[in-house]
């Protein structure tokens, strides 16, 4: 738990100077907005949003898959198909949020 605090802290102080980092570049080019820095955050906060949900719908759905494996081997064809089409759901909804960010990021 340590471990997972120490990395959301880290985290969020990233975010912070990369904010004030993009705010001074955009004031040295004589823009004086803001618009472009939050459209990178949001472009980057919405891969890591969907990235973090992707991972863990698809660890939950592989760790019941192979519980209910081992509860019932014999049932492992009939669990098997309907958990790659899950897996390949999920994993869709990941590439959505990466055309979304690359989509933003040509606002920059």
């Amino acid at each position: 738990m340590r471990q997972f605090m120490f990395l959301l802290i880290a985290a969020a102080l990233l975010v912070i100077f990369s904010e004030v980092a993009m705010a001074a570049e955009a004031e040295a080019a004589g823009t004086g907005s803001m618009d472009k820095a939050f459209i990178a955050l949001g472009s980057g906060l919405a891969i890591a949003i969907a990235a973090f949900g992707a991972a863990l719908g698809q660890g939950r759905m592989a760790a019941a898959a192979m519980e209910s494996i081992g509860r019932n081997p014999n049932a492992a064809d009939k669990i098997q198909l309907p958990m790659i089409l899950g897996l390949a759901f999920i994993e869709a909804l990941a590439i959505y949020a990466l055309i979304i960010a690359f989509a933003l990021q040509g606002k920059i």
